[in-house]
Parts: C-alpha cells; structure tokens; sequence
C-alpha cells in the first residue's frame, strides 16, 4: 500500500514537472515563430548552419506535426475526464508532443522561407501554427494537479468554472491542427487564389457602399428640388438633429469640384479592378506551377538555391492587391468627405496600383504571351482612359 501511494506520489511530481516544462517549450516556440522574417531567413548569400529539417518540406513538415498534435490532443483529453486518473500516462502523452510533433511544427515555421515559399505563406503558416501552439497551451492549462480528473463543470465549462472547458478546448485545438494540415491541399496557388478573393470582395464591398451614397445623394437633390425653401417647422426633432450632426456632406449642386464627375469614372474603374481579380484568379494563380520548385540541377546548385523570379513577382501581386483595397477604402470615404484634392491623389493611386499589378502578369509563368495577355493590355488600356 505504502508503495503504491509512493508512486502515485511520484507520478503525480513528475505530472507537474512535465505540464510547467511544455508550458514553458510552447511559450519560447510561440516567441521563435514570431521572431523577425530576416532574423530566421537570413540573407540567401550567408553561409550558416541549416535547420534539422532544412531539406524536408516546411508544408509537408507542418501537416504530419499538426495532425500528431491533434492525435495526442485527443488522447489527452479523453484522459483528463475518465476515471481511473492517471498522471504516468498523462506525462506520456506529453513528453510524446515535446519530442516529436511540437518541435517539427516550429521547425516547419522556420524552414518556410518568405523567398522559397513566398512571404504570403510563410505568414500564413506562422499565424496559424501560433493559433494551435495557443490552443494547445489552454487545454494543457486544463490538465488536473490534484490527482483527480476534471469536474463536469470544468469539462463542459458549466456552473463557476471559469473558461470554456476541456471538450471545448479540444474541439479548438482539432480546428487549429485542421487549419494548418489545410495548407498542404491549398498550396501556394490556392493561397493566393483564396487571397485573391477576399480582397475582391473588399473591393466590391467598397463600390457598392459608393454606389449606395450615390443613389442617396441623387435622391437627395430630387428632394431639395421639391422642397424649396421650407424650413425645419414641422420636422420631427430627431430628423433635425441628424440632419445637423449624422448626415455626410453633400455634394454642390452647382458641383464646381466636378465630384458626379469623378465618381462616375471611379465606379466604372473599380468595376474592372474587380474583374482584374478575376482574371488574375483564374489565369495566373491558377496556373502557378508548384512552390516551391524541386532542387536546382547540380550546376546551378551552387548559384542559387532559391526561386529566381517566380515567388517574388507573386509576393509583390498580393501586396499590390491588398493595397488598391486599402486605396478604395480611402478613396470611399474622400468622396464621402468631399475632399477633392484627396479624390484625385487616390484615384491616380488607386488606377496606376491596378495598372502596375496587371504589368508583372502580362506574360504567363514561363515568359510567354497568352490570351491573358491580350486581356492585360485592353485593361491597361480603360484604366488609362481619361486617367
């Protein structure tokens, strides 16, 4: 009996002692995943020592560690809420994720060079392999120290315990490991296609919100036109009111800035943006070969051991993409402020943005002329178009 209790003791130490070291392991990975780009990457000219996994696939890599995390995540579960409780197989599980999984998953972080992989999914698989390293930490929190298992409450997160409770925990920490095995179905073409869409839609939001304040403003003016000159007696007070404080501006009737102007020709522009997104979608990004590239013949090994243009003119599509929706943000709510000086600055922004973008895509990924490029140039052409 004596030395049954003994290794129940012992156990249940060596339970605490492994819980606070992984702890400890997730927080000093979440802060090496979120080190700076160039202190990971380093310049492709240095000579340093690679990564253990420097020759493995970081996608790959992350996939097979994320779906062991998930694994064990389960098993964990299942052991802090059924009886008998036990702190030897608990410690097991744990000291399972610190030698394998959890250590590949930042390993895969580090090895996924912005200029290998592209900048979009190495950012991308950085923020969702901290997602699962986060959710992880939270279930761990959860595991016992009294030597029994979880209450109902702190399993379903019910009646005074606090958080969301352990099954629930689980089920976030399963999404994460599914977000970050996703990525090796999705690849590089379907990251940027996925990217691709949103700011679409970004974009599309931006027109019809502009295309709304223009049918308001017209109305507006049928309004005035019919009321003549009557005053405010007879108006509700609260109409008054955001009459004064709520409303926007609106745009001269005489309109000296020529603004009707301007926003005719920006819904018509943003229009194409939109279909630029399109066309880019379907005929550049969904023919992108596969990033990245397989190893380099012999003879060229020693030259570079990267991409020489590909992933580059990618990286800089996207952030030209992400930017015109920041641009159409702002040209919205120029034209909402009727700001002239700002309407011109970010419609020439705005138009020569989209124009650069379709200038890196005119040949396709192998140099060459294709329909797509015929479609760049009709583009460039309408945006130029009293530009």
């Amino acid at each position: 009996m004596a030395d049954t209790e003994k290794k129940a003791g012992n156990d249940l130490a060596l339970l605490k002692s492994t819980v606070e070291n992984i702890k400890n392991l997730i927080l000093q990975l979440q802060a090496s995943a979120k080190a700076p780009e160039d202190v990971k990457e380093g310049s492709s000219s240095e000579k340093k020592e690679q990564p253990k996994h420097a020759d493995v696939n970081a996608i790959d890599l992350a996939h097979d560690s994320a779906s062991l995390i998930k694994a064990h995540s389960t098993k964990l579960s299942l052991l802090i809420i059924n009886n008998p409780f036990t702190p030897s197989a608990i410690s097991k599980v744990l000291g399972e994720l610190v030698s394998g999984p959890l250590p590949g998953l930042a390993s895969a972080v580090e090895i996924c060079h912005a200029a290998k992989y592209t900048k979009a999914m190495s950012e991308e698989l950085q923020w969702r392999v901290d997602k699962v390293l986060t959710e992880l930490l939270t279930l761990i929190n959860a595991i016992p120290l009294d030597g029994n298992i979880l209450s109902d409450d702190k399993k379903n997160g019910t009646g005074k315990s606090s958080g969301k409770g352990s099954l629930a925990s689980t089920g976030v920490v399963w999404d994460a490991c599914d977000s970050v095995m996703g990525l090796k179905t999705l690849g590089v073409a379907g990251l940027a296609m996925k990217k691709a869409v949103e700011y679409r839609d970004l974009v599309k939001d931006a027109l019809e919100e502009l295309q709304a304040w223009a049918e308001e403003e017209s109305d507006d003016e049928d309004e005035d036109e019919n009321s003549g000159n009557e005053d405010d007696e007879g108006k509700d007070p609260q109409d008054i009111v955001d009459d004064l404080f709520g409303s926007q501006p609106h745009i001269p009737k005489d309109d000296p800035e020529k603004i009707r102007e301007k926003l005719e020709s920006s819904t018509k522009r943003l229009r194409l943006i939109i279909l630029m997104y399109q066309a880019v979608e379907k005929r550049r990004f969904k023919t992108l070969p596969y990033l990245p590239h397989p190893e380099l013949p012999t003879q060229l090994k020693e030259k570079s051991s990267e991409d020489p243009g590909i992933v580059e003119c990618l990286d800089e599509v996207l952030v030209r993409m992400k930017k015109i929706t920041n641009l159409t943000d702002d040209l919205a709510s120029a034209f909402y402020d009727l700001d002239s000086c700002a309407i011109d600055k970010l419609m020439d922004e705005t138009w020569f943005t989209g124009f650069a973008t379709v200038e890196l895509l005119t040949k396709d990924w192998e140099g060459q002329k294709d329909d797509f490029t015929t479609w760049a140039y009709k583009f460039q052409l309408a945006m130029k178009k009293g530009w």
